[in-house]
């Protein structure tokens, strides 16, 4: 069987496995987010952090609300990690020292849910800081996502009212009904797989070569579990998924794909149910499954299809790719990781061949939008499929609607400033580091690739993304703050934005549906969602990608 016929069929089985299991755990997630009732466990956590349940917020005080708890969150791992060598279960002699500036772009990596990581995890984080700060954060960041996701769909849903329900109700049972149960269970699921679970220090052992080596235990799986559901995707060790501890088999590979996939997925279903029409679902998760398979199929042909007398040989290009998956298995996991807002990695990103890295990166200038991340993968579509009702209605003179809410002219301004603001924190922020003197140090290549380098790391932080070009390094002081600050514009201005759009939404009437009204479910519109996010996305990246991985494709 060829390389890409096995790809074809591999990604056939994920697809459909998804379409399948996102029905009943979408619908699972509407009785979550729709129910009147809390646990004795919630209450709980409820009086500890001193909110009412029965209340609930505007658009501006959720928005602030999400602000507080995330500034909270920063200074405390910031501390954290700072401290971590006075704490029991630290590394003794870290290998890279956790310095205030690594500290700071830690800390704001995983409370935005990116876990861009300028460290080494085995060799710099210990285990308490890991499970008490880094792992929290993962369940926690991710929930932040799901929460903003969920008062957005009640904008649609709800009429005539200016709110959009309770912030702390969304993050704690996001993380309580949602993704500490399915943690629980693919965590599970891993261990029995041969991922390993342990508090175990460092192993000194001879290699082949006869030399030294340290190998460090620790609590893998249930931090595999959650990196991989909550779109964190940061590595308990340096190589990530790579690493045999954490990814050992092609069994446990097809397990970290499904795992990075279904919730986003099932929150297309979700929000199909509680708008009241699961055909929009439906059409939402038709898009996004298109630009995921085209997504897919350009990175198997760019893997499988190589120029030159040693790729023709090997018939693919298996430059840092592992034997235990080979090129689909890695060709589809990168294509989940950079696609779902994950960032995890079970190959070196920086060896793809030059197109198949462009569509890593394209994958993430998209918006993370097939699916996406955790909730954020679902308000990105849906802002998308706004911006394509606002087409679709001038092109065939209708006033544009959508879950029979109008757009007007606000709503249009907002969108705008959804759409614009990655590309111009991603391009100001890497013309500054290509600009500056002394920068170019930490990129491994010059010339385009070394372009590409700058272009993904940027690309990367500011979608919240956190996965790397290996050859990038971005442990220094300008770099640990600027790509803090990008993953922070990227964050939390988007949020802001779709918080805005929910609540002029929550306050309309709906409209009636007429002869004249787009249908928002059928396959034209579909084609308009897949065809207006590639449009925006060429419009805004072309120069910067044909400068990059393109021109270093056609060296």
């Amino acid at each position: 069987m060829s390389t890409t016929t096995a790809g074809i069929i591999f990604l056939a089985v994920l697809v459909l496995a998804l379409a399948a299991a996102h029905v009943p755990f979408g619908d699972y997630m509407y009785r979550v987010y729709t129910s009147e009732k809390h646990s004795r466990t919630e209450r709980v956590i409820y009086r500890l952090i001193g909110a009412n349940p029965e209340s609930e917020q505007t658009w501006g005080a959720y928005a602030r609300s999400i602000l507080a708890f995330s500034a909270i969150s920063v200074l405390f791992l910031f501390v954290f990690q700072l401290v971590q060598g006075k704490l029991p279960l630290h590394l003794h002699n870290p290998a890279t020292p956790m310095t205030p500036a690594l500290a700071w772009n830690t800390a704001v990596s995983f409370i935005t849910n990116t876990n861009w990581q300028n460290y080494s995890g085995e060799s710099t984080q210990g285990h308490l800081v890991q499970m008490a700060g880094l792992a929290v954060q993962n369940f926690v960041s991710a929930s932040v996502g799901m929460a903003v996701a969920i008062a957005l769909v009640r904008g649609f849903a709800r009429r005539h009212t200016g709110e959009l329900g309770n912030f702390w109700v969304d993050l704690v049972r996001s993380v309580v009904r949602i993704l500490l149960p399915l943690s629980i269970i693919v965590a599970v699921l891993l261990m029995a797989f041969g991922v390993v679970a342990n508090f175990n220090g460092g192993h000194e052992l001879s290699t082949l070569a006869g030399g030294n080596q340290t190998i460090l235990g620790g609590p893998v799986a249930s931090w595999e579990s959650i990196k991989l559901m909550s779109g964190d995707g940061g590595g308990a060790f340096n190589v990530n998924s790579a690493h045999p501890f954490e990814n050992p088999t092609p069994l446990t590979n097809v397990v970290e794909i499904a795992a990075m996939l279904l919730i986003p997925v099932s929150f297309i279903r979700a929000f199909g149910a509680m708008v009241g029409d699961k055909k929009q679902g439906w059409a939402l998760f038709a898009a996004a499954a298109i630009l995921f398979v085209v997504g897919t199929a350009a990175i198997v042909l760019a893997e499988s299809v190589g120029h030159g007398t040693v790729l023709s040989a090997v018939g693919a290009a298996t430059e840092g790719t592992d034997t235990r998956f080979g090129v689909p298995g890695s060709a589809l996991f990168g294509q989940g990781a950079t696609a779902s807002g994950d960032g995890a990695a079970n190959a070196s990103y920086d060896s793809f061949a030059s197109l198949g890295g462009a569509v890593l990166l394209g994958n993430m200038m998209l918006g993370e939008v097939a699916p996406g991340g955790a909730g954020s993968g679902l308000y990105g579509l849906v802002v998308m499929a706004l911006l394509a009702v606002f087409l679709g209605g001038l092109m065939v003179g209708t006033t544009p609607e959508y879950l029979k809410k109008r757009l007007h002219a606000r709503h249009i301004k907002l969108v705008s400033l959804y759409i614009l603001l990655m590309p111009m924190a991603v391009l100001i922020g890497c013309a500054v580091a290509i600009a500056l003197p002394g920068q170019d140090a930490s990129m491994l290549n010059t010339g385009p690739h070394g372009l590409s380098e700058v272009l993904y790391a940027f690309t990367s932080s500011v979608a919240n993304n956190g996965s790397a070009f290996a050859g990038f390094s971005g442990n220094t002081t300008w770099y640990n703050v600027a790509l803090a600050l990008g993953m922070i514009v990227g964050r939390y201005v988007p949020i802001i934005v779709v918080l805005a759009l929910a609540g002029t939404f929550a306050g309309q009437r709906p409209g009636v549906v007429t002869a004249g009204t787009l249908r928002t479910h059928r396959a034209t519109f579909i084609v308009l969602i897949v065809a207006v996010t590639l449009i925006m996305v060429g419009l805004e990246y072309l120069p910067a990608l044909s400068l990059g991985p393109v021109a270093d494709a056609l060296k």
